[in-house]
C-alpha cells in the first residue's frame, strides 16, 4: 500500500529536506473565454459562483479541504494558500475534512494532534466557494478514506448539482515512487465528474522543474505531490514551491471563470 501520509513514523524525526531550489514557473498559460451554451433539454442551471456576479470589493474563495494524518498534506495545503493569497482579488481558505478514526487509534498509530486553527468543513459549505483544492494521502492509489466518506456526504449538493460548473483540483501524498502521485489523483476525478465540476490540472505549468531528474520530487500533471517515505520525510522546498504554483494557477483559472 502506498502509505502517504498514513504509515508509522519513527520516533526521531530528521529536520525537512531542502532539494534544489525551486524553478520559477511560467505564467499559466491563457485559458478560452467562452463558454459552450447549455443544451435546450438540460436539466435547470443552478447558480454558481462562475456565472454570478461579484462585487468588485468581493474576493474570490478557493477552499482547500484536505484530509492529513501525520501532517505531510497539511503542509501542501498550507504553501497552496500562499499561491492562491498571491493572486489579487482571490483568497485560499484552509479546511480539513472530519477525521473518521477514534482517538485511541489516533493515538497508537503516533498521529499528531490536529491543528486546532483549521476548522472541520461541513458538506453545506462547499457551496460557498469559488473554487477548490482537494488534498489526501494515498491508500492502494486511491483517496484516503477520510476524503472518500466526506465526499459521500455531499449527496444533497450532487441532488440540486449545486457544485456544477465549479473548478477543482487535486494534490497528494504517497509513500514511494510508484505509490499513487498520478492514479491517487485520477481516480478521484469521477468525485467531481458526478458533481458536474470542472478537473483543472497544472500540466507542465511549472517549467523545468517538472523535468528535473536528478533529486526526488512528489508531484505530477495531476497537482503537488509530496513523498512521505517512512513518514519522516518531510516536503522538500521544490515540492512546497509546486504547491505554491499550483494555488498561485488555480487563482488565477478562478478568477478568469468568474469573469467570462
Amino acid at each position: 500500500m502506498g502509505k502517504g501520509a498514513g504509515c508509522i513514523p519513527s520516533k526521531n524525526r530528521p529536520p525537512p529536506v531542502a532539494d534544489d531550489p525551486p524553478t520559477h514557473s511560467p505564467q499559466p498559460p491563457s485559458l478560452p473565454s467562452n463558454a459552450p451554451a447549455s443544451e435546450p433539454d438540460a436539466p435547470p442551471r443552478q447558480d454558481t459562483a462562475n456565472s454570478s456576479s461579484v462585487p468588485n470589493d468581493a474576493k474570490l474563495k478557493i477552499f482547500i479541504v484536505f484530509y492529513s494524518m501525520y501532517g505531510h498534506v497539511e503542509g501542501l495545503a498550507k504553501r497552496l494558500k500562499r499561491g492562491v493569497d498571491g493572486v489579487e482579488g482571490v483568497e485560499g481558505v484552509l479546511y480539513r475534512v472530519p477525521e473518521t478514526l477514534p482517538i485511541e487509534v489516533l493515538n497508537q498509530m503516533r498521529a499528531p494532534p490536529k491543528d486546532d486553527s483549521i476548522p472541520e468543513i461541513a458538506p453545506e459549505d462547499l457551496e460557498a466557494a469559488d473554487g477548490f483544492l482537494f488534498g489526501f494521502p494515498t491508500r492502494y492509489g486511491a483517496m484516503a478514506s477520510q476524503m472518500k466518506a466526506f465526499f459521500d456526504s455531499t449527496g444533497n449538493l450532487w441532488k440540486g448539482q449545486k457544485l456544477a460548473g465549479k473548478p477543482a483540483g487535486f494534490f497528494v501524498s504517497t509513500g514511494t515512487q510508484g505509490g499513487g502521485q498520478e492514479t491517487t489523483a485520477w481516480t478521484a476525478i469521477t468525485q467531481l465528474a458526478h458533481h458536474g465540476m470542472l478537473f483543472v490540472p497544472i500540466g507542465y505549468t511549472f517549467g523545468p522543474g517538472m523535468f528535473k531528474m536528478d533529486f526526488i520530487r512528489g508531484g505530477s500533471p495531476y497537482g503537488a505531490g509530496v513523498f512521505a517515505g517512512d513518514g519522516t520525510r518531510e516536503p522538500s522546498e521544490t515540492e512546497l514551491a509546486l504547491a505554491e504554483h499550483q494555488g498561485k494557477y488555480m487563482a488565477v483559472v478562478v478568477k478568469r471563470l468568474a469573469k467570462s
